[in-house]
């Protein structure tokens, strides 16, 4: 229709209200998005903290050399949330459904919670720690950065056999590397840990994926990394203990389960061998 003033088209106003109304379905955010959003939430958070708690009260002098505790730990708590929101997104959109950007979403709130704010742990920890050199945590930081972000790119490219990753998991990887640094041992082992860490990353190793029985275990054991954190930083009876027993256990966990996927795969080239051979034998006149 053709408006007589203006001689230009124009549609009925019903239509232009029922147009607005519409939002496009690549923009309509499902509650598996709104949890992704939550991990990106806390990794910026974690980092936030990192700052304000650690690294600036050590520039101006008005906090103890070292990692300050209540900072630290509520740091590593909103990277043990992120795990949570990451775990639980997954399951959700399984069970309900996923908008088409849900996977972008979910790389770029990995990239932040268990890319940026562990990598840049291990830098404040350079910084404020009494026996670590600055230049070299940096360059620990960026390796374990760029661990998670070649980490996520593959993962989007390649196609693993279902229940399983190639590689440790970014969440898995960044709670190792806190460990590492929260066990407070001295540098040099500390910084062959983080890059043997990021190695994992970016490794062929295959790790199961965390469904079913896996994923209930997961939570039950970042819901008392989180308890242990949680007495640690407020100085509980045998609160350093239990702080030095979880991450001895996050890391043997990261160090074993490579073991167990390297001898399961040995055993699996074994009876394949085995089994040519048979065949071939049986061919035999």
């Amino acid at each position: 229709m053709i408006d007589p003033d203006t001689q230009a088209g124009w549609v009925p106003e019903a239509e232009t209200e029922d147009d607005a109304e519409e939002m496009p379905l690549s923009l309509r955010l499902s509650i598996a998005d709104t949890l992704t959003l939550g991990n990106a939430t806390c990794g910026f958070m974690a980092v936030y903290f990192t700052t304000t708690g650690i690294l600036i009260p050590h520039l101006t002098g008005s906090n103890e050399s070292g990692m300050a505790r209540n900072s630290a730990a509520t740091a590593v708590i909103l990277m043990l949330l992120a795990a949570i929101f990451d775990l639980c997104d997954g399951l959700v959109a399984r069970k309900l459904r996923s908008s088409p950007m849900g996977a972008e979403l979910d790389n770029l709130s990995d990239l932040i919670s268990f890319g940026l704010a562990p990598a840049y742990f291990v830098l404040v920890y350079g910084m404020v720690a009494d026996d670590a050199q600055q230049k070299v945590s940096a360059v620990a930081a960026i390796v374990v950065l760029l661990a998670v972000v070649l980490r996520l790119a593959r993962f989007s490219c390649v196609t693993m056999k279902d229940g399983m990753f190639q590689g440790m998991p970014s969440p898995f990887g960044a709670l190792t590397v806190v460990s590492i640094v929260l066990l407070e041992l001295p540098f040099i082992p500390t910084l062959l840990a983080i890059i043997g860490t990021a190695w994992l990353m970016v490794s062929r190793v295959e790790y199961p994926k965390p469904r079913g029985v896996l994923a209930v275990a997961m939570l039950g054991w970042i819901v008392s990394a989180m308890g242990m954190l949680a007495a640690w930083a407020f100085d509980a009876p045998g609160g350093q203990v239990l702080l030095q027993t979880g991450c001895a256990l996050q890391i043997v966990m990261a160090a074993t389960i490579p073991l167990f996927a390297t001898a399961r795969r040995v055993n699996t080239f074994r009876d394949n061998r085995r089994e040519n051979r048979e065949a071939r034998a049986a061919q035999l006149p």
